[in-house]
């Protein structure tokens, strides 16, 4: 039977649905809800990876990390040899206006906000965590303001949406060299492989394993390769159509 995900746990699930509102309504995509996490919520996970805050197709999958930018994620955790041992988790559990993202990194302080973003992240963690990965500035304020952040080693890198492709290859290649030195693959993993090169190829992304994604999803849910392939610069097959962006999402299958 394939492989799916079953969710939180009873006790987990109460702290996610305790998440504050927005701080500021119209700097969110609010009416769609939030996105929680990706990956294994018992303890199990041996790196964190916090990234900034959910797109279209999270909202789709309903986990974080699904689309183009979360399938390098899942690329950058192949080439670790993590095939199930992590977890992926948000400054923001509510997408964020891009044009508000500076504005919004100064509220991930708000008493109410810090608190449960803290909680979550002390809970999803244990003792075989082995390092935190911060993609991307709001990721790393986020962690900065986790004062009961365990003692592994932190790794910061730009986020993988970043548009300076060239600072974004050479941090996370430096970033794999030195997390291949702390993080036990899995059985199933192979840590020896290439890092990056001078360009983003297809080969540096992964599809978004059906363990992590609810039953029932279809197979193109967290692989956009088809979309990819095609002419233009498209990476997603979800998108959020102008001018009704607020209220509208489009969900493209492959034909």
């Amino acid at each position: 039977m394939q492989e799916f995900d079953r969710g939180p746990t009873a006790q987990f699930a109460e702290l996610l649905a305790q998440v504050p509102d927005p701080p500021v309504p119209a700097a969110f995509w609010s009416d769609w809800g939030p996105v929680f996490y990706r990956g294994r919520l018992d303890g199990s996970a041996r790196v964190l990876i916090v990234a900034s805050d959910p797109g279209p197709t999270e909202r789709i999958a309903g986990r974080s990390l699904v689309g183009n930018a979360g399938q390098r994620v899942q690329g950058f955790l192949t080439k670790l040899g993590l095939t199930r041992s992590y977890v992926c988790l948000n400054a923001w559990a509510y997408a964020v206006h891009p044009g508000q993202a500076l504005a919004m990194k100064d509220r991930l302080d708000d008493p109410a906000q810090k608190q449960w973003r803290n909680t979550v992240y002390d809970r999803a963690t244990d003792a075989t965590l082995q390092a935190v990965v911060a993609m991307g500035f709001m990721a790393r304020e986020a962690v900065r303001l986790w004062t009961t952040r365990p003692p592994v080693p932190l790794i910061e890198i730009p986020h993988p949406s970043s548009h300076d492709e060239q600072a974004l290859l050479t941090a996370w290649r430096d970033a794999v060299t030195r997390l291949r030195a702390i993080v036990t693959p899995d059985d199933d993993g192979d840590n020896t492989g290439p890092t990056y090169g001078t360009a983003f190829e297809e080969s540096d992304h992964s599809p978004v394993p059906r363990r992590d994604l609810p039953f029932g999803a279809p197979d193109f849910l967290g692989d956009d390769a088809w979309v990819r392939a095609q002419p233009g610069d498209a990476q997603n097959s979800v998108g959020r159509p102008s001018p009704d962006d607020g209220h509208t999402l489009v969900w493209k299958a492959p034909s």
